[in-house]
């Protein structure tokens, strides 16, 4: 990847740093851009050094979006939105949901429609005080895509979820950090040293407990108690054969700070 690249790629302490790189577009998406970003994610997921991640924007906004400019208007060729959606952005947000490392979203400027919805995919979402969250599909005739119908109602609820879907209206972060909508709003002149310091805690976790926790919580969205409390035992009886449980243990009954590994 290089400068000129639409996503930019940067791995320093445990921790990838993967910009959306279109500031002049809002960092909006297109298909090269999906492409490049797929890249980047399979490089993180193969890295086993790699132990955290950043997904962030450049410029003044996270994400705008599908770039309409990509997409086609003219009669009898126009763009399938449905098959865009089914080829490109729910596998990305399945992928996040899957991907078996915590992921931060950092949020600067504008998250509208599909970025939106890609920064709630994330593990946790922080966001400077001056960002905004936007489900603008209604704006242009369209219903919320890239997980947004499933995300937003079991976030913050029925009503504030139509509310949002509904109306299209910007929600300021502070407002989303007070309806759980983000785990996190922050001055914007603290958001860089507060996203670091987050990601460098997490790479220094113990990176299967937190996988084991992503999916756990996933699955208890269509879950019953029965089936949860056997998919928690099952994680649990893994989880306890592995290098950092031994060593929460040890470093514990030590009275010093763990040394996680990752495994």
């Amino acid at each position: 990847m290089t400068q000129d690249s639409t996503v930019l790629l940067e791995t320093v302490a445990g921790v990838a740093r993967i910009t959306l790189n279109r500031p002049d577009k809002l960092n909006s998406f297109t298909r090269a851009m999906h492409a490049e970003l797929r890249e980047a994610l399979s490089r993180v997921e193969s890295d086993e050094s790699i132990r955290a991640v950043v997904l962030q924007g450049a410029g003044r906004g996270f994400c705008a979006g599908q770039d309409l400019a990509d997409l086609s208007f003219e009669p009898g060729a126009m763009t399938d939105l449905g098959q865009l959606i089914h080829e490109q952005f729910n596998p990305l947000v399945r992928r996040l949901q899957a991907l078996p490392k915590p992921v931060v979203a950092k949020v600067r400027g504008i998250a509208a429609g599909a970025g939106a919805n890609l920064a709630l995919a994330c593990d946790l979402v922080v966001a400077a005080r001056s960002a905004s969250f936007l489900q603008a599909f209604v704006n242009i005739g369209l219903v919320p895509d890239s997980g947004g119908t499933w995300l937003l109602p079991r976030a913050v609820g029925r009503a504030r979820a139509l509310g949002l879907a509904m109306l299209g209206e910007k929600l300021p972060a502070p407002q989303a950090e007070q309806w759980g909508l983000i785990w996190r709003c922050v001055d914007d002149d603290r958001l860089d040293a507060e996203v670091d310091a987050l990601a460098l805690r997490l790479a220094a976790m113990p990176t299967r407990a937190l996988a084991a926790i992503k999916q756990a919580v996933a699955h208890a969205a269509t879950s019953d108690l029965d089936t949860q409390l056997d998919l928690e035992r099952g994680l649990q009886s893994r989880l306890g054969a592995s290098h950092d449980y031994a060593e929460g243990v040890a470093a514990f009954l030590a009275k010093r700070p763990p040394r996680f590994e990752g495994r």
